[in-house]
This record gives C-alpha cells, structure tokens and sequence, in this order.
C-alpha cells in the first residue's frame, strides 16, 4: 500500500488498475464511516461502499459501464480492501 496526499491529508492507496486508484483518506470521519473505498482517475471519482456489501455509495463522472466494472474490481479485492482498512485503522478485526 502507497501513501498519496490531499491538502496535507493522507490517502492509503490499497491498489491502481486499469487506470484508476483505489485508495482511501486517513480521517473516514468521526465516527468512523463503514468500510469503503474511494476510486478516483481521469477527473472522475466514486465512493463504494465494502460492507454490509459492495454497492455505490456516490459517483461523479463514471458511466453506468464504468461504475459495473469498479464494483466488480472492487468485489474482486473486497479482502484486500477490508484487509489495508483494518490493518490502517487499527480495528484489529479478522477478515
């Protein structure tokens, strides 16, 4: 996992793939907000969530065939993804 930053904010990046990163920000608000990931490239990003299931939480630029692709690739590395989240947050919590 890379570290990006974000107006001084880090963004633990899980993965890039086919052009786009996954990653997420260091403060996910407080209360912590369920799992999720954020998928940015090309000026365009999304938010999908990862639990209670992979679904798309918001989106701005993504087409419909672009958002199905996101979701599978997330759905695909929905472990790895909860695996940097827990690993990041300090949750502590077994997959």
């Amino acid at each position: 996992m890379s570290n990006a930053s974000h107006s001084g904010q880090k963004m633990p990046v899980v993965f890039r793939e086919s052009g786009l990163r996954y990653f997420f920000f260091s403060n996910e608000g407080s209360p912590r907000e369920a799992p999720h990931v954020h998928v940015k490239g090309g000026g365009r990003d999304a938010k999908i969530w990862i639990e209670p299931e992979v679904s798309i939480a918001d989106s701005y630029g993504f087409n419909s065939q672009e958002l199905s692709a996101i979701l599978r690739i997330v759905a695909d590395h929905r472990d790895r993804i909860l695996r940097a989240w827990h690993e990041h947050f300090g949750d502590g919590r077994p997959l």
